[in-house]
């Protein structure tokens, strides 16, 4: 017993396998024996005992249910409790109407030990998604095709000299051992359609919102308040679209945003750093339940020893820029343009910094929301998410906001990202009104570095600029060489080059960002799921701006852009 229990660990691992090989080899076996003539011996003596219909129907099912056991096998390899429990169900249904189409004493006898074997090995199969979530590859459904194509060729083979060309459809459909092989083949090649059109079309439900009661956010509130070497991007917990993984302890938090199959982090956990690794590994493991593409999105280069442990593939996405307050300088001349413009706006023009907090963004969101609308509507696309915060009164009461004044009224303004330990802070959501004179956002982002190093912080992060950095080598990964040409060449997509260079102008520290997955062919999908959580899906990113007759020096300039 002993000796059994310590290779329970090995059996159970190759269990998968070998059960979903096994159940595709019955499968296969099905549907070649409908395909063919039946033993005219034993036909006989089953026709002696049972009625011919009953014969008719079991033939019928018997090879659906081979195609069935087929595409069930993928779901066996996936480790899927669900596919686990289809297999025995149809093994032990197909056994009966083995015995019923021809008296195929040999099939069921192989069906039923195949059902008794799996039996025991229930524990392999720990995933409890439906097998309405299965994830069926094309690939998958061209080898199930090719099963199902192979028996036809089979049966045509077998029956080369049976003549019913020259008979009618529904003759051929209701007549001797020929029209049962090919009604049943017909049947089988019918589902494998319906089913592979099902699987184009359908998407697998998310699954519930993790942490959804906590509806006022105090549990994400409290972590952020005493978090470990949190970044900014933290922050993003409170937007109001994320789910939340919490660890044992309620110390710690992973958010993450679904979107069809994909399952993106955004960023790593939030809390202690004792912790970080045992969320991950607890995120990746809840995708793998409910058959998700997980990912992490937005990381630094510290986060990636625990992504490679997980056995993630990291890929890089861009780079973003931080100003170290201790060493920034408005002196030389690679500020000039900025030191002009920022003097500019403060002595002559008047404008006017100031940072409200509390009550303060309270009573100014009438004044706040008019400037948002005014730049919104000028704005391709509508209110973005998941990765940047939209004008959502109860989010922006949040944070602090920066705010530049003109004669007065407040015509720009941003919401600060703060972080417990004040290593680094940063902008969120920045706007500004058609009325805002030129270069107001250079003197807001001048006056917030300054209220940053007066409130003892570290860093000031202009977010991500999105490409940059990217290698065009012979030997560089596909996706880095694609990226590095859109960044050169796709201004017309978006405006990466000018991103940049407006952010590198405060002469910040580049530092690379990454998106971490299961699989490298998956991160191009789940890069377009992630734009597309950001936009708020295809409808948001078809909004096209209002048109207006305004002075070129009062458009939005490259600093308007979420970073």
């Amino acid at each position: 017993m002993r000796f059994i229990r310590d290779l329970k660990p090995a059996l159970f691992a190759m269990a998968p396998n070998v059960a979903a090989l096994a159940v595709a080899a019955a499968g296969v076996m099905l549907l070649a024996s409908g395909a063919t003539p039946s033993v005219p011996g034993r036909f006989i003596r089953l026709i002696a005992v049972a009625p011919v219909l009953l014969v008719e129907i079991s033939h019928f099912l018997s090879s659906v249910m081979g195609l069935s056991l087929v595409l069930v096998a993928f779901g066996l390899r996936s480790r899927l409790d669900a596919a686990w429990g289809a297999s025995v169900t149809a093994l032990l249904i197909a056994a009966p109407l083995a015995l019923l189409k021809a008296f195929a004493l040999e099939e069921a006898l192989i069906l039923v030990t195949l059902a008794v074997l799996l039996t025991p090995l229930h524990g392999a199969f720990p995933r409890k998604a439906r097998l309405t979530g299965m994830e069926i590859t094309p690939g998958w459904l061209v080898s199930a095709a090719a099963a199902l194509i192979g028996a036809g060729a089979l049966g045509i083979w077998s029956f080369q000299h049976a003549d019913y060309g020259d008979q009618a459809f529904w003759k051929v459909m209701v007549d001797d051992d020929a029209a049962r092989a090919i009604r049943a083949w017909a049947g089988a090649a019918t589902a494998l359609f319906g089913f592979g059109v099902w699987r184009l079309i359908a998407s697998a439900a998310p699954p519930g919102v993790v942490g959804e009661s906590d509806g006022d956010y105090a549990r994400v509130r409290a972590i952020l308040a005493t978090a470990e070497g949190a970044e900014p991007l933290a922050n993003l917990a409170l937007l109001g679209d994320k789910r939340f993984l919490f660890s044992a302890s309620g110390e710690s938090f992973l958010m993450f945003g679904v979107r069809g199959r994909s399952w993106i982090a955004m960023g790593q956990p939030v809390g202690r750093r004792d912790e970080r690794l045992e969320l991950l590994w607890r995120f990746r493991e809840l995708a793998d339940s409910h058959m998700a593409r997980p990912a992490v999105y937005n990381l630094g280069p510290d986060a990636l020893p625990d992504l490679v442990e997980l056995g993630f593939s990291i890929q890089k996405v861009g780079e973003q820029a931080a100003v170290r307050l201790d060493t920034f300088s408005m002196d030389g001349s690679r500020k000039g343009n900025i030191r002009r413009a920022w003097r500019k706006m403060k002595e002559e023009s008047g404008c006017v910094f100031e940072v409200l907090e509390g009550q303060a963004v309270l009573a100014a969101m009438d004044e706040l929301a008019a400037v948002s609308d005014d730049w919104q509507c000028r704005q391709a696309g509508g209110e973005k998410g998941f990765t940047m915060g939209g004008f959502e009164p109860r989010y922006l009461a949040e944070f602090p906001v920066a705010a530049a004044r003109f004669e007065g009224r407040i015509v720009a303004f941003a919401n600060l990202w703060t972080t417990a330990e004040r290593t680094a802070f940063s902008v969120d959501m920045m706007r500004h009104g058609n009325g805002a004179p030129s270069r107001i956002m250079d003197f807001l982002f001048v006056e917030i570095i300054e209220w940053g190093r007066s409130q003892g912080y570290d860093a000031f992060e202009f977010g991500m600029a999105p490409l940059a950095g990217l290698d065009d080598r012979p030997l560089a990964p596909l996706m880095s060489r694609v990226g590095r040409l859109l960044f050169e060449r796709g201004e017309e997509i978006y405006n990466f080059q000018g991103l940049w260079k407006y952010k590198d102008k405060y002469d910040p520290v580049w530092q690379p960002r990454y998106i971490a997955a299961l699989r490298k062919w998956a991160i191009p999908i789940l890069m377009a799921d992630v734009g597309l959580l950001s936009s708020g899906g295809m409808a948001n990113l078809a909004r096209r701006p209002r048109r207006t007759e305004e002075p070129e020096s009062q458009r939005p300039n490259l600093a308007d852009a979420n970073p």
